[in-house]
C-alpha cells in the first residue's frame, strides 16, 4: 500500500508542537499539523506487509492501508468516505487516541511506525474544512423510538448509527452539554470543545434529539424510559472513581481529579459554578496521585493555572525506556511514555505508594509516602513528606455509579460492578436494555468507546428489526 519503496525513501515525520513556554499560556490546542503534501508522503510509508497487523491494534477496524494509499494518490475526499465507514468520529481519535494502531505497525519493529494517527486527523479535519462532511439523513422511517443514557463517544456512536437507519433517537445527558467525559475529563489543550459541538449539530440535523440537563435516575424514571421507548441504551460511563482510603483523606484540599478538570472545562465552556467550591491549583505546591492520562491532564491543568510545583506520585514502578520488540509486537508494549503535560515542568516518581495526609486547620499540607518494592510491599527507612496546598486523585475509576439508574433498573452486573452484557448483543439482563462503551467494558478508550457503541447500535437495529444495515 502507498508507494512500494516509501518505507525505504522517507523518514517517519510527526506532528510538532507549540513550545512550552508559549502552550502553558492558555488551554488552546497547540499541536502543530503537517502540510498536506507531508501527510501524503507519510501515507506513502504504508508498507505492502501481506498482513497489516495495524488492523489488530484498531479497535474501530479502521481500514488503515486503504486511506494511506488512497491519501498517497491524492483522493482524499474517498479516504474521508473509507475512513468514517468504520469512525464516526476520527477527529476525536486522531486527537486523544494513544495509537495502538501504531504499536502494531511493522515498521514498529524499528521504530518508525508510519504515522497513522496524524494522517487520520489529517483526512478528517481537511474534509471538515472542504465541506464534505454533511448530515446524512435517512429519508425512510421506522416508526421505533430508543432511548439512550449518556451522550460520551459510546452514546454518541450509536445515536448517529441508529438515527441514520431511521430510528427515532433520544440521548439524555446529566450535564448542560453534550459530550460525557470527552468534554468534561479532557482538556481544551487536547480535544477542543468546538469539534464536539460541530459533531452535535450534524447529528441533530440527521434527527437525534438531546435533552441535557436531564439526570436519568434522578430527574426522570429509568423504567419509564424503559416503558415509553422501544429499546433502551445505557452508555453512561464508569464514572466511580478510586478513592485512596488514608489518615487524612478527609481534609480541605484533596480532590478527585475528575471534579477538578470537568470544573476547569465548564469554566471555559462559560457556564455558571453556582455555589461550587473553587478548585483552583494557582500559587499552589499540586500533588497528582496517578500516572496514566487522567494523571497527565491533571498536570497540564495545573500548570496552566500557575502552579508553583507539580509533582506525579505513580505505586507502579518505571517502566522500561524501550520495549523488548520480540517479547511484545505487536501488542501494545509497556514501556516509558513522557507525555506533553509532563514535559512542561512536573517532577515524576515511581513506586511510591501514599501512606496518609496532614495538615492544619483541616486543610492539607503535607503528603506522607513510602517507597514499594516490586511486590508493593513498603520499605522500611524510605518514608518521605511532600508539601501539598492541593492532591489530586487521579487512579482511574472502578466502575459505573450504581446508585440511581443502575439500581432502579437492577441490571445484573459482572464481577467488577459493571452493567453484564456480551459484545455480540450488548443486551442486559432486562430485554428491552442494552449497554455499551465503559458502563459495560469498565474504564478504557474513546476509541473502544465508539467501537461498543456502533456494535451495540448495530444490536438494537436487529432487536428492532429483525435485520440490520449496519456494518459488523
Amino acid at each position: 500500500m502507498g508507494k512500494v519503496t516509501g518505507f525505504l525513501e522517507i523518514d517517519r515525520q510527526e506532528r510538532t508542537y507549540k513550545p512550552a513556554s508559549d502552550r502553558v499560556l492558555s488551554f488552546a490546542e497547540f499541536v502543530i499539523p503537517l502540510e498536506k503534501a507531508d501527510v501524503e508522503r507519510q501515507a506513502a510509508r504504508c508498507m505492502d506487509c501481506g498482513i497489516p497487523y495495524c488492523h489488530q491494534g484498531c479497535p474501530v477496524n479502521n481500514q488503515i492501508p486503504d486511506w494511506n494509499d488512497l491519501i498517497f494518490h491524492g483522493n482524499w475526499n474517498k479516504a474521508s468516505r473509507n475512513l468514517h465507514s468504520t469512525n464516526n468520529f476520527p477527529e476525536f481519535t486522531g486527537r486523544v487516541c494513544p495509537a495502538p494502531c501504531e504499536a502494531s505497525c511493522t515498521l514498529n519493529l524499528q521504530d518508525i511506525p508510519v504515522t497513522i494517527r496524524t494522517v487520520e486527523c489529517a483526512i478528517v479535519d481537511r474534509a471538515w474544512k472542504k465541506g464534505q462532511i454533511v448530515p446524512q439523513i435517512c429519508e425512510t422511517k421506522t416508526g421505533k423510538t430508543v432511548a439512550i443514557v449518556g451522550s460520551g463517544p459510546a452514546g454518541l456512536a450509536a445515536a448517529q448509527q441508529l438515527a441514520r437507519v431511521g430510528h427515532e433517537v433520544h440521548v439524555y445527558e446529566k450535564a448542560v452539554r453534550p459530550g460525557g467525559l470527552m468534554r468534561y475529563g479532557i482538556p481544551n489543550f487536547k480535544l477542543e470543545k468546538k469539534l464536539i459541538d460541530r459533531r452535535v449539530k450534524q447529528m441533530e440535523a440527521e434527527g437525534v434529539i438531546f435533552h441535557c440537563g436531564v439526570h436519568v435516575g434522578k430527574d426522570v424514571s429509568a423504567t419509564e424510559l424503559e416503558s415509553s421507548h422501544d429499546a433502551l441504551l445505557l452508555a453512561g460511563g464508569a464514572e466511580q472513581p478510586r478513592d485512596l482510603p488514608v489518615p487524612g483523606r478527609e481534609l480541605d484540599g484533596i480532590h478527585f481529579a475528575m471534579d477538578f478538570l470537568s470544573q476547569q472545562n465548564r469554566r471555559l465552556d462559560g457556564d455558571q459554578l453556582r455555589d461550587e467550591r473553587l478548585i483552583h491549583a494557582n500559587f499552589k505546591n499540586v500533588v497528582v496521585i496517578g500516572g496514566g492520562d487522567t494523571g497527565s491532564d491533571c498536570i497540564g491543568t495545573s500548570i496552566r493555572h500557575g502552579a508553583l510545583r507539580v509533582i506525579q506520585l505513580e505505586i507502579m514502578p518505571q517502566p522500561p525506556e524501550k520495549e523488548d520488540k520480540l517479547a511484545t509486537w505487536p501488542d501494545w508494549p509497556v514501556k516509558q511514555r513522557i507525555s506533553t503535560s509532563q514535559q512542561e515542568g512536573a517532577e515524576s516518581y515511581y513506586s511510591i505508594m501514599t501512606t496518609g495526609f496532614s495538615g492544619e486547620a483541616g486543610q492539607v499540607s503535607t503528603v506522607h509516602v513510602i517507597k514499594v518494592d516490586e511486590k508493593f510491599q513498603p520499605i522500611e527507612g524510605t518514608e518521605a513528606e511532600i508539601d501539598a496546598d492541593l492532591v489530586l486523585l487521579a487512579m482511574g475509576f472502578v466502575h459505573p455509579v450504581h446508585e440511581g439508574m443502575l439500581d432502579e433498573l437492577e441490571v445484573e452486573r459482572d464481577q467488577r460492578g459493571n452493567v453484564k452484557a456480551d459484545m455480540d448483543s450488548y443486551r442486559t439482563s432486562r430485554e428491552k436494555v442494552f449497554t455499551a462503551g465503559d458502563m459495560r467494558r469498565g474504564q478504557s478508550l474513546v476509541v473502544w468507546a465508539i467501537r461498543e457503541g456502533r456494535d451495540a447500535a448495530r444490536a438494537i437495529d436487529i432487536f428492532l428489526t429483525g435485520a440490520s444495515d449496519l456494518p459488523e
